[in-house]
């Protein structure tokens, strides 16, 4: 059974940029979609963005952002080291959460949502603290 890591959070000043990796082992993740997920202190877990594998299909094998972070974020795939990016830019405070990746079959907004409400399983994130 695969596992996936997420890193390189760290802490930033507003407007400024982090990359997180989501590295799998166990698992070739070119083949599935990818989300990435973040949890506020005091909030509910939210969908951030997600990326369409191989597996996915025409219908679920693009991208979706969130509307508080299109623009800013963007999710990338590197299929040699096996790892999925989230690229932040233009970083705001509200932006400052752990963030968590979990592989799908699919990538659409109510691919998200039904993981948000089914998935109880979640690794250890990484955490994102924007603040000056």
């Amino acid at each position: 059974q695969g596992a996936l890591v997420e890193s390189w959070g760290g802490l930033v000043q507003p407007g400024g940029s982090l990359r997180l990796s989501c590295a799998a082992s166990g698992v070739t993740l070119e083949y599935y979609a990818v989300g990435w997920f973040r949890q506020a202190p005091g909030k509910e877990r939210e969908g951030v963005s997600c990326v369409g594998g191989s597996n996915s299909g025409t219908q679920y094998g693009g991208t979706y952002y969130a509307e508080s972070v299109k623009g800013r974020f963007t999710i990338s795939r590197d299929n040699d080291q096996n790892t999925v990016y989230l690229e932040m830019n233009n970083l705001k405070p509200e932006d400052t959460a752990v963030y968590y990746c979990a592989t799908a079959l699919g990538c659409s907004e109510s691919v998200i949502e039904t993981m948000l409400r089914v998935r109880d399983a979640w690794g250890q994130g990484t955490q994102v603290t924007v603040s000056s």
